[in-house]
């Protein structure tokens, strides 16, 4: 039995020294469970006792033998693979490379940009909010109770009965007045979400940004103004501004607002549909109801508010006629604004 052992020990040397040898077939062939060395152990019952323990030593060694033998040669197969692989993926650095294709900013992000600094020339400042809102923020404290019928028309995602994906920005100008005490000037732009079809003039999600004005002594004439101003830089300076009644439940009185068109000057086109004029936003005295609810004396303080539709003013200034493009991501779309 040892003479078998030692031809195990030589056989298995030769085999694995061959360059091509098949490792897992030599493995099982040696050392599996009806391999060679296997068998000779098997008869190691008629053997006396004497030699028993010489032979399963014996047989030990030669397994482990065995089993370095294969770990050698599996070593240094993945050592000589590895080898070829990075001599076939040698890179020439001198080589020029391809040019970077450079990305370009989103038209909303254009505009929005643009909005701020007028905004912020004007003396505002930037205040964000949560898109995941309460029902308190987004409805009640904005005068507009359960079963308001003002809430049709913001039909918004709930996700509890009190939690839902905010229908507008209004909601930051309620957080800050409860934070922050008159002077108020701020611009709170932002996603917002009502369960609208998507089709040319309609998504599920859109951008909108919103001014508030809170102190003493603010009229509908610093209102007037301040859009005046908006407009002119926005749209140039013959851009003209019209208010016509209008009715939000957190501003009394209120107005829609309309430019005058920006490519016909108010003769009439295709853009303006004829009638000279382009609705571009809402706005109004903050509702008495509102202040009081956020701890601001409407006998003391008043204010005007303000809101409008990022998407419009993009698809307005870039003559866009459909919104979906706006959020298809297509390369050949967007690189109009580049």
């Amino acid at each position: 039995m040892k003479e078998m052992l030692e031809k195990i020990k030589a056989e298995a040397a030769a085999k694995l020294s061959e360059a091509n040898a098949d490792l897992e077939a030599l493995r099982v062939q040696y050392l599996g469970k009806k391999g060679e060395l296997t068998s000779v152990l098997r008869g190691m019952g008629q053997l006396s006792a004497e030699e028993r323990p010489k032979i399963g030593q014996m047989a030990n060694e030669v397994r482990a033998y065995i089993e370095q033998l294969i770990e050698e040669k599996s070593a240094a197969n993945r050592a000589a693979a590895l080898e070829k692989q990075l001599a076939a993926e040698t890179v020439d650095v001198t080589l020029p490379t391809e040019p970077a294709t450079v990305g370009s900013r989103h038209p909303l992000s254009l505009v929005q940009t643009e909005l701020e600094d007028i905004f912020i020339g004007l003396g505002f400042e930037i205040v964000e909010g949560p898109e995941v809102e309460y029902d308190y923020y987004n409805f009640q404290a904005l005068n507009i109770p359960e079963n308001h019928p003002a809430r049709d028309t913001q039909d918004t995602f709930y996700i509890t009965d009190n939690i839902l994906l905010r229908s507008q920005t209004s909601p930051v100008q309620v957080r800050t007045m409860e934070k922050k005490k008159p002077p108020i000037r701020i611009i709170s732009p932002g996603r917002v979400y009502r369960s609208d079809a998507v089709d040319a003039t309609h998504s599920p999600l859109f951008h909108q940004l919103e001014g508030l004005v809170v102190d003493k002594g603010i009229t509908m004439g610093d209102l007037k103004g301040t859009l005046e101003l908006f407009a002119k830089k926005m749209f140039g300076e013959d851009t003209r501004i019209r208010f016509r009644p209008h009715h939000f439940p957190f501003t009394e009185p209120s107005a829609e607002v309309d430019v005058s068109c920006f490519v016909c000057g108010g003769k009439g086109c295709s853009l303006c549909k004829g009638e000279g004029w382009i609705e571009i936003l809402g706005a109004g005295m903050v509702h008495p109801n509102v202040l009081r609810g956020c701890g601001i004396d409407p006998d003391v303080y008043s204010g005007f508010a303000f809101g409008l539709g990022i998407e419009r003013i993009v698809m307005r200034k870039y003559n866009i006629d459909d919104m979906r493009l706006l959020y298809e991501n297509d390369v050949r779309f967007l690189k109009q604004f580049d």
